[in-house]
C-alpha cells in the first residue's frame, strides 16, 4: 500500500465521476473548425457554431475560390441565424509538396518494393512511378533521407500512408524504397521530406493570388501563414500586404489582419524565437513536426513553444489532437488526454483539420474537444504544477481539473518575466487580474484605482472573487493583455468602435478587433454600439457600462451581489474599478 495515500485520498478519486460544472460560457480554449465537404451546409455550420467553434479556416490547399465562398456564405448566414460571432482563418498552401494522382485510382504500395519520385507531372501514377509538383526534390536529398507521403493532414494511419527511405538519385528522379505497404487513394497527397530545406517561397504566387482576390473581398481577419520557416516570411508576408494597404483600404479593412506563423519542420523550429516576435500568433502544426521530428521530442517542442507564445502574450494554436474522430465517433483516451495537456500547457486554441472538414462527425468532434477543455479550464486549485515538484505532490493531488494548474503561480511567473519593462498598459491589465488573488474591498459598492496607484507594488488585500472582468477597448490590445495573465474568471471584451476616415468615406472599426479576440484564451468579445465611440465622453463611457453589465445579468453570467473589475481608459488615464452589484 502506498503510504502517501489514505482513505480521504481515495474518497477524491470519486470526484471524477461528478457532473461537470455547468456554465454559461464555452471552454476558454478556443476551437478553430476547418470547413469543407463534411461541414459546409448551413445547418451543420449552425451545429458548429453552437457546439463551440468560434474560428472557421478556410485551406486552399484544395478546393477553389468559388467553392470556398459558397461554404463562407453558408458560414455567414449561420452567424446570423445562431446570433454568434466566428472569425474567419485564411490558410495558405505555401511551399507545400504534393503527389499527382490524374486517374484518382487507388494506389498500393508494398513494402520493401521501390518506387520513383519524378518531376515529369505528365506521366501517369503508378505503383512504381508518383509524378510531384517540384522540380528540385532531386538536389534537395541524398541516399539515406526519409520521405514521408500522405492523405491531406496526415491520417497517421499506417494503411493510408506511407515512409520512404531515398536510394538513389537519378537526374530530376528520386528512386526511393517502400518502408511500410500503404494505399493512396484519391486525386493528391501530401509529400514531406524530414528536416529538408525545400527551396520554394512561403507565400507562393498562388496564395498572393487567393489573398488578394478571396481574401480582400472577405475582409479575413487571420491569415495562417503555411510553412513559417524564418522571420522573414512573416515580414515578407506582412509587406505584401503592406505594400497593398493603399489599394486594399479602398476595398476593405484587410490592413488589420492579423498573419499567423505556422511551425511546420525544423527549420522554423529553429528560428522560432524571431519568428514569435514578428507573427501575431502562433500555430504548431504536430502533422508536419512529427514527421520531422522524432516522436520522443515533439512534446518537448510543444510545450517550450507555448510557454514562450504565453510569457510573449501571443496566441497558440495547437493541431492534430483527435485524428481517429475522422472516423469515429470517441476519441481515443491518448487524445483525450493529449487535448487536456494542451489545455494546461497554456494552448489558446484547438485547431481541427480533417476532423471537420472530411470526418463523419464534425459538431460531435466540436463538442467532445469543447468539454474536454472545459473541464481543463474549470476554477483551478493551488497546487503547484511545476516539472520540479509534480513528483512530491502526486499523492495530494486531487483526481480533478480543478487542483492540476496553478493559475496564482502561472499569474507570478508571467509577471516575473514581464519585469521592468513591462508597458504602463501592461501594468492595468496584469492588475485586473491581480485583484482577483490578492485583493479586497470593504462592503460597498465602487472602488476606484486611478493609474499612479496601479503600477506600485501595493496590490495585495484580500479575494474579492469576482465573477468577470469587463474590459473596453478600442484595439483589442489592453483586453488580450489580460487574457496574457490567464485570470480564472472570463474576460467580457466590449470593443467600442472608432470612426475612420479613408479620404473615401467613413467607417467605424470594431468588427474586427472582436472576431480576432476570438482566437485568444478566455477573450469573449462584446460589439458596442456604434453610437458610442471610442473617443465619447466619460457619461457615455458609463453608459456603455451599464449596457455591458444588462446583458451580463439578461444572459445570467452576471448576478446580483457580484462584484465585477471593471478596467476602462477615462479621459487620459486607465483605470480597474471594482463593482459590486445591487439587486
Amino acid at each position: 500500500m502506498n503510504p502517501h495515500l489514505n482513505l480521504e485520498e481515495n474518497m477524491r478519486l470519486a470526484s471524477v465521476l461528478e457532473p461537470s460544472k455547468p456554465s454559461f460560457f464555452p471552454a476558454r480554449t478556443k476551437i478553430v473548425g476547418t470547413l469543407g465537404p463534411k461541414s459546409r451546409t448551413v445547418e451543420i455550420i449552425s451545429n458548429c457554431l453552437k457546439a463551440g467553434m468560434s474560428v472557421a479556416q478556410f485551406d486552399f490547399s484544395w478546393g477553389d475560390a468559388e467553392y470556398h465562398q459558397e461554404t463562407l456564405e453558408n458560414l455567414k448566414a449561420a452567424v446570423r441565424s445562431t446570433k454568434k460571432l466566428c472569425a474567419v482563418m485564411l490558410d495558405t498552401v505555401g511551399p507545400e509538396l504534393q503527389v499527382i494522382n490524374k486517374t484518382e485510382h487507388p494506389i498500393s504500395l508494398l513494402e520493401d518494393s521501390f518506387v520513383v519520385l519524378t518531376p515529369d507531372q505528365d506521366k501517369e501514377a503508378t505503383s512504381s512511378l508518383l509524378p510531384i509538383n517540384f522540380t528540385g526534390l532531386s538536389s534537395a536529398v541524398k541516399t539515406g533521407d526519409t520521405i514521408f507521403i500522405g492523405q491531406y493532414l496526415f491520417t497517421g494511419s499506417e494503411t493510408t500512408s506511407v515512409w520512404l527511405e531515398v536510394t538513389e538519385v537519378n537526374g530530376e528522379d528520386v528512386v526511393c524504397l517502400v518502408k511500410n505497404s500503404a494505399t493512396l487513394s484519391g486525386p493528391l497527397y501530401t509529400l514531406h521530406v524530414s528536416q529538408i530545406h525545400i527551396d520554394l517561397p512561403t507565400l507562393t504566387d498562388k496564395d498572393k493570388e487567393v489573398i488578394s482576390t478571396w481574401g480582400v473581398r472577405n475582409n479575413i481577419d487571420i491569415l495562417s501563414l503555411s510553412c513559417t520557416r524564418h522571420a522573414e516570411d512573416v515580414r515578407h508576408a506582412g509587406n505584401a500586404f503592406l505594400q497593398a494597404r493603399e489599394f486594399l483600404s479602398k476595398l476593405g479593412d484587410l490592413y488589420q489582419t492579423q498573419i499567423f506563423a505556422k511551425i511546420e519542420n525544423v527549420e522554423g523550429l529553429t528560428h522560432f524565437d524571431e519568428i514569435l516576435e514578428e507573427a501575431d500568433g502562433i500555430i504548431l502544426s504536430r502533422g508536419n513536426l512529427g514527421v520531422d521530428l522524432p516522436p520522443e521530442k515533439v512534446f518537448m517542442f510543444q510545450k517550450t513553444a507555448v510557454y514562450k507564445c504565453n510569457m510573449a502574450g501571443k496566441p497558440v494554436v495547437v493541431t492534430r489532437v483527435v485524428d481517429s474522430m475522422t472516423e469515429n465517433l470517441r476519441p481515443t483516451r491518448a487524445e483525450a488526454t493529449d487535448v487536456a495537456n494542451a489545455v494546461l500547457d497554456g494552448s489558446d486554441a484547438i485547431l481541427l483539420g480533417a476532423e471537420t472538414l472530411r470526418g463523419l462527425y464534425p459538431v460531435e468532434t466540436i463538442t467532445t474537444v469543447g468539454k474536454i477543455c472545459a473541464e481543463a479550464n474549470l476554477d483551478m486549485g493551488s497546487v503547484d504544477y511545476s516539472i520540479y515538484s509534480i513528483l512530491q505532490l502526486l499523492p495530494f493531488l486531487e483526481y480533478s481539473a480543478e487542483k492540476v494548474f496553478n493559475y496564482d503561480l502561472y499569474y507570478k511567473r508571467t509577471v516575473k518575466h514581464a519585469g521592468d519593462a513591462m508597458s504602463h498598459l501592461e501594468s492595468i491589465a496584469s492588475t485586473a487580474i491581480v485583484y482577483h488573488f490578492h485583493c479586497g474591498i470593504p462592503s460597498f459598492h465602487t472602488y476606484f484605482y486611478p493609474c499612479p496607484f496601479l503600477v506600485t507594488k501595493a496590490r495585495a488585500a484580500v479575494k474579492v472573487k469576482a465573477s468577470v472582468i469587463l474590459c473596453f477597448t478600442s484595439t483589442g490590445r489592453a483586453a488580450r493583455l489580460i487574457a496574457k495573465y490567464k485570470p480564472i474568471m472570463p474576460v467580457i471584451s466590449v470593443v467600442i468602435p472608432r470612426l475612420k476616415n479613408n479620404q473615401l468615406r467613413w467607417t467605424f472599426t470594431g468588427a474586427f478587433e472582436a472576431r480576432q479576440s476570438l482566437i485568444v484564451w478566455g477573450l469573449f468579445p462584446m460589439l458596442a454600439d456604434s453610437r458610442h465611440q471610442a473617443d465619447s465622453t466619460n457619461s457615455t463611457n458609463e453608459s456603455i457600462l451599464k449596457v455591458a453589465l444588462d446583458h451580463g445579468k439578461a444572459a445570467g453570467f452576471i448576478k446580483p451581489h457580484d462584484r465585477v473589475v471593471v478596467c476602462q481608459k477615462l479621459g487620459d488615464s486607465y483605470v480597474v474599478k471594482i463593482l459590486e452589484l445591487e439587486d
